[in-house]
C-alpha cells in the first residue's frame, strides 16, 4: 500500500496553489491537499477548492466552539462535494464532537471528521503556560479515548505521540509537524521526520514547507527517497 502524504498548501495566493499541485504530481506515493485557513479566507480560495476534480482534499479549519455553531459552519459546506476530511479540535468535547459526526454524515457520506490533539507549535512547557498541569501524552491519552467515544473517523496528532494513540484508536492517524531531514524545524516544536513518523504508526503524514518552498519536484524527490 502506498503512502499517503497530504501537501500542506498554506498561502493566500491562487497562483502558488496552482503551481503547489501541478508540481507535486507522482505515482509513487498518494498525494492528497490540505487547505486551511489562510486559503479558505482568501478572496477566491473557496471557489477554487470548489472546482478541484479528482483530487483528495482536506480542509483543515479545526473548528472549535458551542456543538451548534460547530454543527451549522459543517452544514454550510455542504455545496463542497469534493471534500473527504475535515477537522476539529478534540478540545470542544464530547458534546461538539457527536455535533460535527452528525452534520458531516448528513451533508456527504463520505466526509470524515478528524479530532486535533496538541499542536504540534506547543511543547511542554508553552503548554503549561496555558493552565494545563498534564503532560502533552496524559493529555493526548485523555483526547483520543474522547474522541473514541465520539466515533471520530481518524486523530491528529505529533509523530511522537503516534504510538501511544494507535494502542487506543483503530481509526486513521494523520501527523503534521513533518520536517525532511536536515530541515529545520521553524515555528514548530514537536518535529518528526516522515519515515519515523510511519514508524510510530501514522496512516498519513502532513507535510508543508519541507516541500512548498524551493524546488517543488527535487523536494517531493527527497520525500520518497527519505522514505525508503
Amino acid at each position: 500500500m502506498k503512502n499517503k502524504i497530504f501537501i500542506a498548501c498554506d498561502s493566500s495566493k491562487i497562483n502558488n496553489i496552482k503551481k503547489i499541485i501541478n508540481s507535486t504530481h507522482t505515482d509513487k506515493i498518494n498525494i492528497g491537499y490540505k487547505f486551511g485557513l489562510e486559503f479558505f479566507y482568501s478572496r477566491q480560495g473557496r471557489e477554487y477548492i470548489s472546482k478541484l476534480k479528482n483530487k483528495l482534499i482536506w480542509l483543515d479549519l479545526k473548528l472549535f466552539d458551542i456543538p451548534n455553531t460547530v454543527s451549522s459552519s459543517i452544514y454550510s459546506l455542504k455545496d463542497l462535494k469534493n471534500l473527504r476530511y475535515i477537522t476539529i479540535h478534540i478540545s470542544g468535547g464530547l458534546e461538539m464532537m457527536l455535533a460535527a459526526k452528525m452534520a458531516a454524515k448528513k451533508i456527504n457520506k463520505n466526509l470524515k471528521v478528524l479530532g486535533v490533539t496538541i499542536l504540534t507549535s506547543f511543547s511542554e512547557k508553552s503548554l503549561k503556560k496555558t493552565g494545563h498541569t498534564k503532560s502533552i501524552e496524559k493529555l493526548v491519552t485523555e483526547q483520543v479515548v474522547l474522541a473514541k467515544s465520539a466515533r471520530l473517523d481518524g486523530i491528529v496528532c505529533s509523530g511522537h505521540e503516534a504510538k501511544i494513540v494507535k494502542k487506543k484508536f483503530k481509526g486513521e492517524i494523520i501527523t503534521p509537524g513533518i520536517r525532511l531531514p536536515g530541515d529545520s524545524s521553524q515555528d514548530q516544536k514537536r518535529v518528526i521526520n516522515p519515515k519515523r513518523a510511519f514508524q510510530n504508526g501514522a496512516t498519513s503524514i502532513v507535510i508543508g514547507r519541507s516541500i512548498t518552498r524551493g524546488n517543488i519536484k527535487n523536494n517531493i524527490q527527497k520525500l520518497i527517497n527519505s522514505l525508503k
